[in-house]
């Protein structure tokens, strides 16, 4: 093995996005405008869903934990990203690091395997609808959600320690904007062959047994679907999965492209870009993508709407009634007094 620099590795300085002023400003008001799209978006959404009776089924159920999911996800690495354009030393400690990694992977894997609850539930909604109230009872939903977290707990932990364990006895300057496993790897003056098959294996399993599930479920779908005698069935059933399945297609194809494609894994400039429109974009996207698409959801914001307008101008109402019946009164009084003198 070549000398390296045995001095132990206690933080990190990331490589960031870019050092060109103009492209830090135009980045800066891009991200933070998008994150601050995110947590609207996905707390409006958590919001609707737990104070409108409507929404309280299992379809809703999964959609609030994911719009949770997507708010986590993102603060795990936007703040941290938005206040490292700026500075000279862009720098996290070593525990940050592994702490950083440990929660981004954490909820992109529960992402994988909540989306394929949630088109467990479609297909019992439209293949099975005489069985779906039985099926789909509240503890049946508590354990499609617990389970995503439990299962990517047990695989995002594997990495974290596996990660971690490695000598980082070279430099310490990490390619990218976050700690993510691949350029971390890149740092270790150890061999990472075991590092790099786990890696391969288990973001394998998390994307290929979520998305099988996902694609065995929306197959059966379509066929019930065709099925339909009336179109007006048909096309609630499409609309009801068509956002489903674009939140899939966007998130599976930016994570099989970063961690499962096979041969050579693309260079890490690349991997930035890819890695900033999963980690940043998708959970903005996700609370537009299900409100544009879904009636139901567009319906209920016009509802709301008008309730708080309707509200508004009833309380603006009643203060100016109030203030006119005020003054008349006072008049009248006035010139009873004048009369009785």
């Amino acid at each position: 093995m070549e000398d390296k620099n045995q001095t132990e590795v206690t933080e990190f300085l990331f490589l960031g996005l870019t050092d060109i002023l103009q492209e830090q400003i135009g980045l800066f008001v891009m991200l933070f405008i998008v994150y601050l799209v995110t947590l609207g978006g996905n707390i409006g959404m958590i919001i609707l869903i737990w104070t409108d009776l409507r929404f309280h089924t299992p379809m809703y159920f999964f959609l609030s934990h994911l719009s949770f999911v997507d708010i986590c996800s993102s603060s795990s690495i936007a703040p941290k990203m938005l206040c490292d354009i700026f500075a000279e030393k862009k720098g996290i400690s070593f525990m940050g690091c592994a702490t950083q990694m440990w929660f981004s992977g954490f909820f992109v894997a529960t992402e994988c395997f909540l989306l394929a609850s949630m088109a467990y539930d479609r297909y019992m909604a439209i293949c099975k609808p005489l069985l779906y109230t039985l099926t789909m009872s509240q503890r049946v939903c508590v354990q499609l959600v617990v389970g995503p977290y439990a299962m990517a707990l047990l695989s995002t932990m594997t990495h974290t320690i596996l990660t971690f364990r490695l000598p980082f006895c070279g430099t310490n300057i990490i390619n990218h904007f976050f700690c993510d496993i691949s350029p971390l790897l890149s740092l270790a003056c150890a061999d990472t062959l075991i590092n790099k098959l786990v890696l391969f294996i288990l973001a394998g399993t998390v994307v290929i047994l979520s998305g099988l599930i996902i694609m065995v479920s929306y197959v059966c779908i379509l066929a019930a679907i065709l099925k339909m005698q009336t179109a007006d069935g048909r096309r609630k059933a499409f609309s009801t999965c068509s956002s489903h399945l674009a939140v899939v297609s966007i998130l599976y194809g930016t994570l099989f492209f970063i961690y499962v494609q096979p041969g050579s894994s693309p260079s890490l400039d690349i991997d930035k870009v890819i890695s900033l429109f999963y980690t940043v974009v998708i959970p903005m996207l996700n609370p537009l993508i299900y409100s544009l698409r879904n009636k139901e959801v567009k319906n209920a914001l016009r509802r709301k709407k008008s309730f708080l307008l309707g509200r508004e101008f009833g309380r603006c109402f009643y203060q100016c009634s109030g203030g006119i019946t005020k003054r008349v009164l006072r008049k009248r009084w006035t010139r009873l007094k004048e009369l009785t003198v």
